[in-house]
């Protein structure tokens, strides 16, 4: 999800489409939250690391 947002806010950036860079900030911030979750050993959905 990290990923995915990192890759939208590049294509948003560099071709002006503001909608592609706010889909990409909120992937960015839900992926780092769901990462930091699993990796205080949280379970995230039932799962005890999140990918």
């Amino acid at each position: 999800m990290i990923l995915v947002g990192l890759i939208l806010l590049l294509i948003g950036f560099l071709t002006g489409v503001s909608i592609l860079w706010t889909i990409g900030i909120v992937l960015l911030v839900i992926g780092a939250v769901l990462w930091i979750l699993g990796a205080v050993g949280h379970p995230v959905g039932g799962r005890a690391h999140y990918w």
